[in-house]
């Protein structure tokens, strides 16, 4: 696979806990990658690292064969090579949804005011929020907020969004319309997303790629199709666990 986002030999330990101890992990431009695993297994702390929320004690990591810099901050702005889509959605409460949407503009690129409301206003278009342009957040729907929070994440055009349990506090039928928005709006603004998530086998629909993160490693990296052939005693209990048993038809039916 060619790899756009090259990880090799990343760790991340806390006193003598080492909840990341070798992850090598390569995502393919324009893929869905999920990360799934236990809880408390080190997902979102790996987000973090990649995201240089938190420093990697080792390890590297490669964005289209450069190497990334740990100094390199998640929101630089036009072009940002990262950008982060928080479990909660971290919305400020005191903002609308417009200046929610343009805080990353205002406060790490050299636009204009004008061309920061140009460019937010047009993303608000984009993800059909205009008439909640003057809302807060307590005044918005669960989706809504959701999308508010993509909004954010995709207004400084990364390259890469990462998701932390994008659908987390929903009830099953919006955490499908959360996994549909985050397929189309992947197609229309051509970014590489890399979630993690604990919605199995639902999350599959949109994956290209899995990754199973266990005992600090990646132990298992394929497509749903591999994920459900694979034969590791671990991760099939593991699976079956996560009600991974109610996946067979979906995987053998619409999953790529």
């Amino acid at each position: 696979m060619d790899s756009f986002l090259k990880i090799r030999g990343l760790k991340k330990h806390f006193a003598q806990n080492y909840v990341l101890d070798g992850v090598d992990l390569d995502v393919s431009a324009g893929s869905v990658t999920t990360i799934i695993g236990k809880s408390g297994i080190g997902k979102s702390v790996l987000l973090k690292c990649i995201a240089n929320l938190l420093d990697a004690d080792a390890g590297t990591i490669e964005l289209n064969n450069e190497l990334i810099s740990r100094t390199v901050n998640v929101t630089q702005g036009s072009g940002a090579d990262f950008s982060y889509m928080f479990q909660n959605n971290a919305l400020f409460d005191s903002l609308t949804a417009f200046d929610n949407i343009a805080l990353p503009l205002r406060e790490a690129s050299n636009l204009s005011e004008a061309e920061v409301r140009e460019r937010t206003n047009n993303m608000l278009s984009n993800l059909e929020l205009s008439d909640s342009a003057k809302n807060f957040p307590g005044e918005l729907s669960g989706g809504m907020k959701k999308r508010v929070a993509l909004g954010r994440a995709l207004i400084t055009e990364p390259r890469i969004v990462l998701f932390d349990e994008p659908t987390t506090g929903l009830d099953p039928e919006r955490k499908f319309s959360v996994f549909e928005m985050i397929a189309d709006y992947r197609k229309r603004f051509d970014f590489t997303a890399l979630l993690v998530s604990h919605d199995i086998p639902e999350v599959f629909e949109i994956s290209d790629q899995v990754a199973w993160l266990d005992g600090g490693k990646i132990k298992f990296f394929g497509s749903p199709r591999e994920l459900n052939l694979d034969t590791n005693s671990a991760l099939s209990e593991f699976l079956n666990k996560a009600n991974y048993g109610r996946s067979n038809s979906l995987i053998n039916g619409t999953v790529k």
